[in-house]
């Protein structure tokens, strides 16, 4: 994601600026006055108690600016919610520069003061998610139920597998079933475990558990997705109301964003985050943009989706991405064009712009009023090229 620079206050004199190195068990934190000093370095454990000496520690040096945290989403999640609720201001740090490594070594006190003075110089760094709301309780529900759904794709692969390499007499009589068919009959087996040094007792054996642990992954995984329809329908309903927009590609879109989508300063900044934005790889003559291969991944595949979605069913879609090939475009390009308009459509669905509504006039003019004629409001919708940034008006544009 771009730098939120911009966002953050200058320094004051007689701050500090914090850095912290975290660790599974213990976390080394360094400090820096406003000039760049290195006024200490320490260790504190990763306990919550290890969190508050921690902030006790930083605060004996004077006033705390902001700090700057390695793995926010990771080993950093705690001491960056104990650093939030004590008032501090904390980003979080990217990777560094591996020039700068090569050359300053590495080392946890010096992993350290480069998150504080990334921190002080307010570079290499992003708001992080607070993870502390509703989305966060669908990262979690969404991770263990992919957890869920990669098992039961792993189980159905070693049945069929067994299968394979089964004795002639189990092979043939499970050859010929569709998948559902095939797990319920094995499910229903009673073989004697006592016999298990027979093959084909241990073969029904094998197929009999793989089969019930196919059932037990799809009833968690059905459970799961009750639950993950009910939450993502009340965190984003104008998602879910959106053409070609379901609950894993919503899901997915909101855990992006995070509880504060806030924290994405512009829409050509989440489109970045999103890995869609073009990049320019232009030279002399040649004028063109490539594939963008950062970003969240994640997020990319949920508007691919979207984007497939859409060019099967919706005319508008399908309109759009003609027009884009009779203007020179190959179909992976339009696509790319595509993707772009649904992340510019999907920032402003989860940052809508606030509405005022006008304040009536005192004493409105009757003829005035009856000498105007109302226009009924239109149906189309501005969209902006993502390749230069300026407005156009599509006839029938991409939803």
């Amino acid at each position: 994601m771009a730098s939120m620079a911009s966002e953050i206050p200058p320094a004051q004199p007689g701050q500090v600026f914090g850095g912290i190195d975290t660790h599974k068990d213990l976390h080394v934190a360094a400090l820096l006055d406003s000039a760049g000093g290195l006024l200490g370095t320490a260790e504190f454990p990763s306990t919550r108690a290890g969190y508050r000496r921690l902030l006790g520690w930083m605060q004996t040096a004077g006033p705390v600016a902001r700090v700057g945290v390695e793995g926010t989403g990771s080993y950093g999640a705690g001491i960056c919610r104990e650093l939030t609720a004590a008032g501090v201001q904390v980003l979080e740090v990217n990777r560094p520069d591996r020039s700068l490594r090569r050359r300053r070594g590495k080392s946890d006190t010096l992993d350290a003061a480069a998150a504080a003075e990334a921190a002080r110089g307010s570079n290499r760094i992003a708001i992080p998610k607070t993870r502390d709301g509703q989305v966060e309780a669908a990262r979690m529900l969404r991770l263990t139920r992919a957890s869920a759904v990669k098992a039961r794709t792993q189980a159905l692969q070693l049945l069929r597998q067994h299968i394979v390499t089964a004795p002639n007499q189990l092979r043939d009589q499970l050859r010929d079933l569709s998948r559902m068919e095939l797990i319920h009959t094995c499910a229903a087996w009673r073989p004697d475990p006592r016999d298990a040094a027979d093959p084909v007792v241990a073969t029904r054996i094998a197929l009999k558990k793989l089969a019930r642990r196919y059932l037990h992954l799809d009833e968690e995984i059905s459970d799961s997705d009750v639950l993950l329809d009910g939450l993502v329908a009340e965190l984003a309903p104008q998602l879910i109301a959106t053409f070609g927009i379901g609950t894993e590609t919503a899901g997915q879109l909101l855990v992006t964003a995070g509880d504060n989508p806030d924290r994405v300063h512009s829409e050509p900044a989440f489109a970045m985050l999103c890995g869609v934005a073009p990049l320019p790889a232009s030279s002399g003559h040649t004028k063109r943009h490539r594939l963008n291969r950062g970003g969240d991944r994640q997020a990319n595949r949920a508007i691919h989706v979207i984007a497939a979605t859409r060019k099967r069913s919706d005319p508008r879609t399908q309109a759009y991405l003609n027009k884009k090939t009779t203007e020179g475009h190959t179909p992976r390009e339009a696509t790319r064009c595509l993707k772009r308009l649904i992340a510019r459509e999907v920032y402003h669905l989860l940052n809508p712009a606030p509405h005022t509504p006008p304040a009536p006039p005192s004493r409105p003019d009757r003829r005035r009023a009856s000498a105007v004629k109302v226009e009924p409001p239109t149906r189309g919708t501005t969209l902006t090229a993502p390749s230069t940034g300026t407005p156009s008006k599509m006839e029938e544009p991409a939803p």
